[in-house]
């Protein structure tokens, strides 16, 4: 019997498995080079059925969160009969945008409607994509229109009160003397030789090279003694309008002693340097196209689970929705919900899972958004976007990137987490706007106060069938438990991921639960 050549079993595999197959077998057989890292996600299709004699099965998932919503829409792709189970009465998860109307009573049984004009809003939950995030596959794919999201603004401020800054300092002021301060002591310590163990002759010389540029230093004598880059007063203009410089730096000590410089590395992180990007109209523009695409009537919000049992032959879930006890049976079931929330759904997956769900800690979260009846921060400091960086309660307070020269807008007062969250968590709705507007008129001035027109806040962990703002356990044993399917059980969520936080973490452990399910249902 004649053997079979190289080129007619490539052929085989290729006929049988695609040009994915073919081209992973030829980098087994050392005839192509190998992929470095994770193989390229394919969505499964109809045609994959074709030559097995199998066919799409039916799966349940619950939340309808992102990882949920994601995980039936690309089973969906190849008819998959998904039907996606949501507590809340929205779906989306934690992608969730505040408009006028919106409605919501937390934990506490403090409720809220938002009575944001028409056209404004906040992102409570994700508000920001990076540029190489999956995230924004799915905004081309699905049609949704991104636009810019500031994340970095010179024009915004640093204000430190428990470091004793008595007044708000422009971000390129503060950076500017940091780096020229920085610069000056390492140039100083280059010239009087505490590197010569370390450097060559040629390398001190380029290193000083660009210490003098990056913290513009003096061109002999490398000291820093301020610069056009701390920002003029006036700006320059027409004529003889030069434009003056802001006055000379305060000494090293005083800028030390400030900790402007304790934000500085934000913008060198991987998730967050500049561009980054949002939906046009709000981040709840991703889950709502996703609903779209998977279909009336298989998202079921109001539906809040109450039990999940495991079968040889598939799986059964109770659920309660408009106060009636109701089950549904699937082939395979996928568990998109915050693990603590699962966690109190009695199940029969077996104690190591219980104990896995139960090992995710709960992260206390929270966030204000304040309209105003004008964009002051626009007109009165020529803020555009951005973020000021406090280190009080408030954390943080962002300026909209979308609506410039609007009548109106919607600043986060705060983004807080840990104790500061727990400290306004605690509080009512309307205590919370108080004591952010009170801390925000130390940086603002009193307009922050007097054009307030309306405010809605977030206490994540405080919030029904979610109850955290995310769950961190990277490599842990439960985080491996949990990324193998239970029986006919699988999870998804960030939470599984190293993208905790991020929205493209949900849609990247969807995509892993989505392929590992469809080879088992091609297998089986």
């Amino acid at each position: 019997m004649r053997g079979i050549s190289r080129r007619d079993f490539l052929s085989a595999v290729g006929v049988a498995g695609g040009a994915g197959a073919m081209f992973a077998t030829m980098g087994a057989l050392g005839l192509a080079p190998t992929a470095m890292g994770a193989p390229a996600y394919v969505p499964p299709r109809p045609s994959d059925f074709r030559l097995t004699g199998r066919a799409a099965a039916k799966v349940v998932v619950l939340g309808g969160g992102i990882a949920g919503l994601a995980s039936a829409y690309e089973l969906g792709k190849a008819g998959y009969d998904c039907t996606v189970l949501e507590a809340r009465d929205i779906a989306g998860g934690r992608n969730f945008t505040v408009r006028g109307g919106t409605r919501q009573t937390d934990l506490d049984g403090n409720t809220q409607v938002a009575r944001f004009a028409d056209g404004e809003y906040m992102n409570a939950g994700p508000a920001r994509i990076a540029q190489w995030m999956v995230t924004l596959d799915y905004c081309r794919e699905l049609g949704i229109p991104i636009e810019v999201f500031t994340n970095e603004n010179a024009s915004a401020l640093i204000y430190n009160e428990q470091a004793g800054m008595t007044a708000p300092v422009r971000y390129r002021t503060a950076k500017a003397d940091m780096y020229g301060y920085v610069g000056e002591l390492l140039a100083k310590a280059t010239n009087q030789g505490a590197l010569d163990g370390d450097l060559t002759a040629v390398d001190k010389e380029r290193l000083l090279t660009f210490l003098q540029d990056w913290g513009s230093l003096g061109k002999t004598d490398y000291r820093y003694t301020g610069s056009f880059r701390r920002g003029f007063s006036p700006d320059p203009g027409a004529a003889d309008q030069t434009g003056t410089a802001l006055g000379p730096p305060p000494s090293l000590s005083d800028v030390f002693a400030s900790n402007v410089g304790r934000t500085f590395s934000f913008e060198f992180e991987y998730q967050y340097a500049m561009l980054m990007f949002q939906p046009v109209g709000g981040m709840d523009r991703i889950p709502a196209a996703l609903v779209r695409e998977i279909g009336p009537g298989r998202v079921r919000t109001g539906c809040v689970v109450t039990g999940i049992t495991n079968r040889d032959d598939g799986v059964s879930v109770t659920y309660i929705c408009e106060g009636v006890q109701r089950r549904i049976d699937a082939d395979y079931c996928i568990s998109a919900m915050p693990p603590n929330i699962t966690a109190r759904i009695p199940h029969n997956l077996g104690a190591d899972v219980q104990a896995a769900l139960a090992a995710f800690p709960v992260e206390k979260v929270g966030k204000i958004g304040l309209e105003y009846r004008s964009r002051w921060w626009e007109t009165d400091y020529r803020i555009y976007g951005g973020i000021t960086e406090t280190d009080m309660d408030v954390e943080h307070i962002w300026y909209p990137s979308h609506g410039y020269h609007g009548p109106r807008g919607v600043l986060i007062g705060y983004y807080n987490t840990k104790e500061d969250a727990v400290a306004y968590g605690q509080l009512t709705p309307p205590q919370r706007e108080a004591r952010a507007v009170a801390q925000g008129v130390k940086i603002h001035g009193s307009k922050y106060r007097t054009e307030l027109a309306s405010s809605f806040s977030v206490a994540w962990h405080r919030t029904p069938h979610i109850e955290s703002g995310w769950s961190i356990l990277f490599g842990t044993q439960p985080y491996e438990l949990l990324n193998r399917p239970q029986g006919r059980v699988y999870f998804a969520g960030d939470w599984l991921t190293w993208l905790v936080t991020w929205q493209a973490g949900a849609f990247d452990s969807a995509r892993r639960v989505v392929t590992e399910l469809h080879q088992r249902v091609l297998k089986t």
